[in-house]
């Protein structure tokens, strides 16, 4: 219940850093164009935050909201949330006072040894002291040290909440993508089987050619390789779909029994979508808002560690009583207290603080180039996926092409094969040329798809955080 209630308020949390990465790309130096390279990049739908719906695919959505609730890797993300923010509240507490409370109870037995009397104990006394109290003590955070110190905190937060995001658009990628990788394996098993059966059926036609004595043995021998290759790749086949099957079940937080069945088909790659502009993908993608909060954090920390030269001021008050009787606990003329302030100024430590102040500073840079290649690669990835979507869409149309022509080359090289007018080398080379375009189109296919995909993830996923501040 309590981390499904911080990942709800996560949202909430994050809306006032979402505005500041923008101003860290142009502090670091990341030169940013008004447009993308890609000319139609900016045509085409908004993306929706469940941007794996455009692919119409119900058993797909199923996958991807049974990963987002049950995956290792997601949960194990969601309790580094949980961390961050106690680690955040622990910070937060030293700026306040902080109290204990106290009760001291003794009971005492003393001897009086001295000369001994005969016939005379020796004599003794016994005492009883009960001692209540309350202690109060608080650092005055003049220089704004601790404030410092909980800011890094708050940002710490802030960037693994935004991590968390971060991977559940990763999972919902790997999903999707993994989804895909199954239905093509299906569909290259099937295209394997169908090849194997129509080698099977070439070669026994072969063979009874062979033994009219029409055809030479050179024919038989080729098509009964043929057939066995046929063969050999259904087993290839069916275990890269066997893989494909486990390896999707783990993500989905479930047994790798192999059981998820493949659909029938591939879905159609969806209408295009709006990639925006590049000066607003700072601000949209997750690993780049977390990456600008690690920076903050430390940034913080190089102000904290400055801050630590400066004297400490503390304040430290306790009060309670003391008496031999309960009675008198709540009497004021027993009542006892105590006053403290401490005044601390760090004079010699051996150059600790000054060389913690510029290794914090030394974090910050290295936060600065890891934020600046970042973003590098986030432009060069959204580039990448933009200029591969008109590539793959004519691999794809050719590729269409290519399977009808080579389906119409390997029917009429089996009618002109039998009518004797064409040598079993020409049915060898058109059979092996429709299995190879047609495998290569469903490849293509699939990888229009995960392009997608990666293109979705390269964008920072649904746009429901742009325009936040």
């Amino acid at each position: 219940m309590r981390r499904g209630l911080l990942l709800l308020l996560a949202p909430a949390l994050l809306a006032g850093c979402v505005a500041s990465p923008a101003r860290r790309a142009a502090d670091a130096g990341i030169g940013t164009p008004a447009d993308w390279s890609t000319a139609q990049a900016v045509a085409g739908s908004p993306i929706a935050a469940a941007w794996w719906t455009d692919f119409g695919d119900p058993r797909l959505d199923e996958l991807i909201a049974a990963a987002l609730v049950h995956n290792r890797d997601l949960r194990a993300a969601a309790a580094r949330v949980e961390q961050a923010a106690a680690m955040a509240r622990i910070a937060g507490a030293d700026l306040k006072p902080s109290a204990g409370a106290s009760f001291d109870a003794a009971r005492r037995r003393q001897v009086f040894i001295g000369f001994p009397i005969p016939g005379v104990e020796v004599p003794s006394s016994t005492s009883t002291s009960l001692g209540p109290g309350v202690s109060v003590s608080w650092e005055v955070d003049l220089w704004g040290r601790l404030r410092a110190g909980a800011r890094a905190a708050v940002a710490d937060l802030e960037a693994t909440a935004l991590e968390h995001e971060g991977a559940r658009l990763s999972i919902a990628a790997l999903t999707a993508r993994g989804w895909f990788a199954v239905v093509e394996a299906g569909r290259q098993l099937d295209l394997a089987r169908a090849t194997a059966e129509s080698f099977r059926t070439s070669a026994e036609q072969v063979r009874s050619r062979y033994v009219s004595g029409v055809r030479p043995s050179l024919d038989l021998r080729l098509a009964l390789s043929n057939q066995a290759q046929a063969e050999a790749l259904v087993a290839a086949r069916r275990e890269q779909l066997d893989r494909a099957v486990r390896r999707l079940e783990v993500l989905v937080g479930s047994y790798p029994a192999g059981a998820i069945a493949p659909a029938p088909g591939l879905p159609d790659t969806p209408r295009p979508i709006a990639a925006g502009l590049p000066a607003d993908l700072v601000a949209r993608r997750p690993d780049l808002a977390a990456a600008e909060r690690r920076l903050a954090a430390a940034d913080a920390r190089v102000a904290q560690a400055r801050r630590a030269l400066y004297p400490r001021i503390s304040l430290t008050a306790g009060g309670g009583t003391a008496s031999n009787e309960l009675k008198d606990l709540l009497d004021g003329d027993f009542r006892v207290w105590n006053l403290v302030a401490n005044l601390a100024q760090p004079l010699f430590q051996g150059g600790r603080l000054r060389a913690n102040v510029d290794r914090s500073r030394a974090v910050g840079d290295e936060a600065v180039e890891r934020y600046a290649a970042l973003a590098l690669t986030a432009y060069a990835e959204v580039e990448s996926a933009l200029a591969a979507e008109q590539s793959l869409a004519e691999r794809e149309t050719h590729l269409r092409r290519a399977v009808d022509q080579a389906r119409a080359a390997e029917r009429l090289a089996l009618d002109r094969y039998r009518s004797g007018l064409e040598s079993y080398i020409t049915v060898l080379e058109a059979q092996n040329r429709a299995l190879s375009a047609e495998s290569e189109w469903l490849s293509v296919r699939r990888a229009r798809l995960d392009n997608r995909v990666d293109l979705f993830v390269a964008l920072g996923g649904g746009f429901e955080r742009e325009g936040s501040s």
